[in-house]
């Protein structure tokens, strides 16, 4: 047994006995909360306990097979016994690929960022195509999406959007989307047909719970104002945009997209809680920064990761020179070959950097 995965098993029977208290009742936001982790860890805990149970069926089967007294019964249990044993193998790996992904594959939310860098207003229409593949993405999955912040520039690109996406296996299906997606396209606003080269930057945050991220109420400074976008468009009489600024890191989110106070300033802790974590994830990751070419949440969010060329119909990831000419298509939200290779190398790596 992998003591990771015993950990995750004798975690969530404590969840269950936890949930079972009725003073829990009187407490909908811890339930909410432990409802939430304990859904997270079932996946994995419900396939080690199967997974202690063939081990046990394959002991006793073995047993019999090889030392019952009776003829038919020793044939019987060596019939039985073949079956077990390669379920109990395919089961074994299946848990190995859990522990090589971490707690990614039991992490079903995140929150992404896309933010338009280099290239003005090229690059803010850019990040809305980045922004439209990845909602379109979210759609065939069939995961649920919810926008937190949207700021639109001028010619309808985006100048910067949050937004979040919860589903089974989301986060770990997109976790090194995180840095800067290079375009190179002849632009809408071109006369000459010269093509141009934009920047636009993806942050994927893994979105953590109030149990994983405990955030004291006097380590904050909650600022409000009025909302305001372009041409005068969102602005309102109430003060409804909610501006958080931790003062222990110095991270500052801000909250405008709803007209709710409430309910921006519950979007800007959710979005300030899954920052926390990305940076205590990327501190960790740091360690690993020799031994990985794939890094979740590196450092510096302006390293290119991936440039995106129209004319040739081409992407490639820079991580580990992977090319394919099929961008038409990624656009459109079919990034699942794309992705699987990015996961296959990260098992890999993972597998040479785990303890021999």
């Amino acid at each position: 047994m992998f003591p990771s995965l015993q950990a995750k098993l004798t975690r969530y029977a404590d969840l269950e006995l936890q949930m079972q208290d009725p003073a829990l009742l009187n407490d909908p936001t811890r339930m909410v909360e432990l409802q939430r982790e304990h859904g997270g860890l079932a996946k994995v805990a419900l396939k080690v306990r199967e997974l202690n149970r063939l081990e046990e069926e394959v002991a006793s089967t073995k047993a019999m097979a090889e030392g019952d007294s009776d003829p038919e019964t020793r044939a019987y249990a060596q019939e039985e016994l073949r079956p077990l044993q390669e379920q109990f193998e395919a089961l074994r790996v299946e848990l190995e690929d859990m522990v090589l992904a971490g707690d990614s594959l039991t992490r079903g939310s995140l929150i992404m960022e896309i933010r338009a860098g280099t290239g003005g207003e090229e690059a803010a229409l850019f990040a809305n195509l980045l922004y439209t593949m990845y909602m379109k993405f979210a759609d065939k999955r069939g995961w649920k999406t919810e926008l937190m912040e949207f700021a639109a520039s001028e010619m309808g690109g985006v100048k910067e959007v949050v937004f979040s996406i919860t589903g089974d296996g989301a986060y770990h299906q997109l976790q090194f989307e995180s840095g800067g997606h290079r375009v190179q396209r002849v632009p809408e606003t071109e006369t000459q047909g010269r093509v141009h080269t934009s920047l636009a930057t993806v942050a994927v945050l893994p979105e953590a719970t109030e149990v994983e991220i405990n955030i004291r109420d006097e380590d904050l400074q909650i600022d409000t104002m009025r909302a305001g976008g372009p041409g005068g468009q969102k602005v309102n009489k109430t003060e409804s945009a909610v501006r958080i600024t931790h003062l222990p890191s110095g991270l500052v989110v801000k909250c405008q997209d709803e007209k709710s106070q409430h309910k921006n300033k519950a979007s800007a802790m959710r979005v300030l809680r899954s920052r926390l974590m990305e940076k205590m994830q990327g501190e960790a990751d740091a360690k690993l920064a020799s031994q990985r070419k794939l890094q979740v949440g590196s450092g510096d969010r302006s390293d290119r990761i991936r440039t995106y060329n129209f004319p040739q119909n081409r992407l490639t990831d820079h991580r580990i020179g992977l090319t394919v000419h099929k961008l038409d298509q990624i656009v459109m939200g079919e990034l699942d070959e794309f992705l699987s290779t990015l996961l296959s190398v990260d098992r890999e790596e993972r597998l040479q950097a785990a303890p021999k």
